[in-house]
């Protein structure tokens, strides 16, 4: 069975910073895109940011400049270093991840969600 364990949320004040971590545990045979979605209240959940296998990148266009994503194949994690926050950034995000198992089964996981409060 395959799992992904999140981390690194938390409340942080306007212009601040902070950095989420998701980590797949289990039998992985290979991994192709992780990314980070988010949902904020009352709102559908939106695409942040994804890095293919291929290490590209893209970012919806309100993050580009103040967030990155980042990926270490050798940890099955990916990462999103978000920097000048602002409120509008407060929402639960949640990684998501394509990869293959147990007899190349492929499998999309993810993350249980992470709360980003971005206040002063």
């Amino acid at each position: 069975q395959v799992q992904l364990v999140e981390s690194g949320g938390g409340l942080v004040q306007p212009g601040g910073s902070l950095r989420l971590s998701c980590t797949a545990s289990g039998i992985i045979l290979g991994i192709s895109d992780m990314g980070w979605y988010r949902q904020a209240p009352g709102k559908e959940r939106e695409l942040v940011a994804t890095i293919p296998s291929d290490g590209s990148t893209y970012y919806v266009d309100s993050v580009k400049g103040r967030f990155t994503i980042s990926r270490d194949n050798a940890k099955n994690t990916v990462s999103l270093q978000m920097d000048s926050l602002n409120p509008e950034d407060t929402a639960n995000y949640y990684c998501n991840i394509n990869l293959l198992t147990v007899r190349m089964r492929p499998l999309e996981l993810w993350g249980q969600g992470i709360l980003v409060t971005v206040s002063s």
